[in-house]
Parts: structure tokens; C-alpha cells; sequence
């Protein structure tokens, strides 16, 4: 009989609508979609209801109903009392009534008080009834600034860190077994992460790109004028002319038939063969004397020579603008070769793989070092009073930054946040935490209201009242 017929239609839930501090309404993201309603996923996210806030709305019923189980006994004391005063039961029954109406007022003031910071008694339209889903809004911002005023300004934050010693603590702790290891392992864990998310084409587009544009804007003329200079004063490029001299005899012996071929064919066509060969072999044995004496004597003229030539390039590529010129083109011209570029990309895969197998070997080199590293500055900044110092204020300074700059988004987060919760449903959350304080409130209210009562009509009737 009570049931529902099954053919009927479902009565489909109707959006919540709360109320906002300017007695408007706005719609709220229905709580669930279990019963076929669909869920804005654009909504700010409401107030979370958790098992142990069920837990305490128990309480909270519990305690409701031995406060109205007062209320209710006083109500009976005062009626029995009444009737036996009238029925001539004799003085007590004037201090039993007056006692338990006392207690009947005060538990119906505080009961009224409690209700109306939650909802509107009776539903009647009672002003300054409904406190907390009325004023929801001016609460969040009133704890918004509340927030930035007392934990996040710069004076409390300084002070704060100050006394934690947040470098000797650290310190301690990456000195310890076992914590470097672990902040080794994280890293390389977040690094794997951050290479695995990174699309290649994108990285190498990017690399590309910056070493082009970086080595374009560079000039290479002058510091590659500077360095030869310096090779050349100090000597360094005799090793490279005593390894092409040893390389040139070296040909030369290995190809003589084709160096005498070579110089056989550019003689003129009307001579004998004979002595072509002759000159050509003529030729062939003063170039390899040539080149044999160049390797034998470091003070062969030749090298003077390109000593000479090697110091007058060096100052050309520094001081010479038709020069510098030349090779500041020369360098452009091999940036935009399609092999350079290819060669500048591919060097991203190449890092990329290097690093990634360093991350994923625990024995690798690269986490040796960064864990020994660690653990070397945790010793330090256990032990050493200036390093502490000099890193304590560089985290002041970074948290002194970030409340002064962030402070206003970070206020506007919880102001938001409240805006955004439902008022019925932000009001038992409320009442769910504190219920169980303000039912004591009424507890308290009727058995102090009955022994005020009981005093008032006790001095009332010392005086004759």
C-alpha cells in the first residue's frame, strides 16, 4: 500500500538550488549519477561527505535527542508540579514549577539559537535566522583573509622557517642510510617520467632550432682566430705537421706508379714516351725527397713557412673584416646543410637514450655520483654553520616570494572553494563536526536555566515575592 507501483514514472531530481549572500540562487552540480542525472564536470567540486562525518552526525542525532529528551522532562515536571501546587501539594511544588520553567526557557532559547545558525526555525522566515547558509560566501572570505593575515604573511613565515632550521634538518636527514638512495631513486623515477612524456620531433625541433639560432648569432671568426694563435705560439700544431708529413711519404710511397702516371700525362703529346717516363719519375723522386726531408727535420723552411702562414691566418681571422667575412659565411652555409641539421637533431636521441639508461641502472655512474652527491652536501649542511645560514636564507627569501606573490591566489582558493560548496550541504558538514559541542549547549542551557529559576523564586519568596 505504501509502496510505489512499478509502472510509474520516476520522479526525476530537480537540481539543488542555494541560496548566496545576495538572497539569489544558483544551481549545484547534482551529487551523484545514480539516479540518471548528469553530472557538470565543469562545476567546482562540492563538500565530501566521509565516514567518519556520518559517524558524527550520529552523534550529533544522539545528543539531539537527549536535549529534547530534557526539554521534554522539564516540561512534564513543570505540568506535574503545576497541578500539584493547584492540588494544594504545599511549597515545594512553587520551587519544582519555577525551577522546570526555567529550564523549559532556556532549553528553548538555546534550541532556537543552535537551529538558527544552521537552518530557519520552523521554516519560518525569521531574520538572522540561517546563519551559515546564508553567510556561507562572507564566511570563506572572511577565513580566506583570516588565512593571509595570520599564516601567510611574510613576518610569520620568516619567523616560522627560522626556528625550524630547515638546512640542519635537511641535511640530517639526506646524511642518513638509505636517504640519498632514495631521492636518487625519485629523481630518476620523475626524470624517466618527464623523457618518456616528451615527444622526440618536438625535442629535436626545439634543440635543432636553439643550437642553429645560437650558433648563428655567435661569431666564430675571431675566438677561432685567438685560439690558432695560441696553438701556434705554444707549439701545439708540430704534431699535426709531423703526422701529414709521415701520412703524405707514406702516399706517395704507396701510389707511385699513379703519381708518375698523373704527371706522364700532362706532358706534351709530341715527346717521346721514353722520357716522359724519365721526367716523370724525375718528379716523383724530388717530391718524395721533399716531403721525406719535411718529416726528418723540424727545421725544414717549409715549416717555418707554415708556421709563418698558421700566425699571419690567426691575426687575419681577428683583425681582417674580408676575412672574418669569408668564414662567418663559410659557417652559415654548413649550418643550412641538410646533413648538419639531420647531424644537430639526431644528437637529442642520442642523449635522450644515454640518459635514460643511466636513470634505469642503479649501478649506472650517473647515480653514483648524484647519490654520493647528496650525501656529501647532507654532511655539510648537517655540520656546517654557514652553509646552514646561506641556505636558510635563500629558503626564506624563496617562501618570503611566494606568500607576497602568491598570497592573494592562494586566499582566493579557499573564498572560492567555499563559494562553490552547496549551503545545505557545506551546513551539515558544519553541524556534522560541531553538533555534538552545541547539543551540550542546550543540555547546559535547560539545567542552568532550572537552577537560575529555582534561585530567582527561591530569593523571590525569601522576600516575601
Amino acid at each position: 500500500m505504501g509502496g510505489r507501483p512499478a509502472d510509474r514514472p520516476r520522479r526525476r531530481e530537480r537540481p539543488a538550488v542555494a541560496a548566496d549572500s545576495r538572497g539569489g540562487g544558483r544551481p549545484v552540480r547534482p551529487v551523484c549519477e545514480s539516479d540518471g542525472v548528469s553530472v557538470d564536470e565543469t562545476a567546482p567540486p562540492g563538500v565530501s561527505f566521509t565516514a567518519a562525518d556520518e559517524a558524527k552526525r550520529q552523534g550529533v542525532r544522539r545528543m539531539k535527542t537527549i536535549a529534547t529528551g530534557l526539554l521534554g522532562l522539564a516540561t512534564v515536571v513543570f505540568a506535574l508540579a503545576t497541578w500539584a501546587g493547584a492540588a494544594g501539594a504545599g511549597s515545594w511544588a512553587g520551587y519544582v514549577a519555577a525551577a522546570a520553567e526555567a529550564g523549559m526557557v532556556g532549553a528553548l532559547a538555546d534550541w532556537f539559537a543552535v537551529t538558527a545558525l544552521f537552518r530557519r526555525p520552523f521554516g519560518l522566515p525569521i531574520p538572522h535566522t540561517a546563519i551559515i547558509p546564508t553567510k556561507k560566501d562572507a564566511f570563506g572570505r572572511s577565513l580566506g583573509d583570516f588565512v593571509g593575515d595570520n599564516f601567510l604573511s611574510a613576518p610569520v613565515v620568516r619567523s616560522r622557517l627560522g626556528r625550524i632550521g630547515v638546512a640542519r634538518r635537511l641535511g640530517e636527514w639526506l646524511s642518513a642510510p638509505g636517504s640519498a638512495e632514495r631521492v636518487t631513486h625519485e629523481a630518476a623515477a620523475a626524470l624517466r617520467g618527464v623523457l618518456a612524456v616528451l615527444r622526440d620531433e618536438d625535442v629535436q625541433a626545439v634543440v635543432a632550432e636553439a643550437i642553429t639560432r645560437r650558433a648563428a648569432a655567435t661569431s666564430v671568426a675571431e675566438p677561432a682566430g685567438r685560439l690558432l694563435g695560441r696553438i701556434v705560439a705554444d707549439g701545439g700544431h708540430k704534431g699535426v705537421v709531423d703526422l701529414v708529413a709521415v701520412r703524405a711519404r707514406d702516399w706517395l710511397v704507396e701510389h707511385h706508379v699513379d703519381v708518375v702516371n698523373r704527371v706522364t700525362a700532362k706532358t706534351p703529346g709530341w715527346t717521346p714516351r721514353f722520357i716522359d717516363h724519365q721526367v716523370g719519375e724525375r718528379v716523383y723522386k724530388e717530391l718524395l725527397r721533399f716531403v721525406t726531408d719535411v718529416r726528418d727535420d723540424p727545421e725544414h723552411p717549409a715549416r717555418g713557412a707554415l708556421d709563418n702562414f698558421l700566425a699571419d691566418f690567426a691575426q687575419e681571422l681577428q683583425d681582417d673584416p674580408e676575412t672574418i667575412a669569408r668564414v662567418e659565411r663559410a659557417k652559415s652555409d654548413l649550418l643550412a646543410r641538410p646533413e648538419v641539421q639531420d647531424l644537430i637533431a639526431s644528437s637529442w636521441s642520442a642523449v635522450r637514450a644515454l640518459v635514460m639508461n643511466a636513470a634505469e641502472d642503479q649501478d649506472s655512474e650517473l647515480r653514483r655520483r648524484i647519490t654520493s652527491g647528496l650525501r656529501s652536501l647532507g654532511r655539510r649542511l648537517a655540520t656546517d654553520a654557514k652553509l646552514q645560514a646561506k641556505t636558510d636564507g635563500w629558503l626564506l627569501d624563496a617562501a618570503e616570494y611566494v606568500v607576497s606573490t602568491y598570497r592573494q591566489e592562494i586566499t582566493s582558493l579557499i573564498s572560492e572553494t567555499v563559494a562553490g560548496w552547496d549551503a545545505d550541504d557545506a551546513s551539515r558538514k558544519i553541524e556534522a563536526n560541531v553538533g555534538r559541542d552545541l547539543q551540550f549547549i542546550r543540555i547546559n542551557g535547560t539545567v542552568v536555566g532550572a537552577l537560575a529559576g529555582l534561585l530567582i523564586h527561591t530569593v523571590s519568596t525569601a522576600f516575601g515575592g
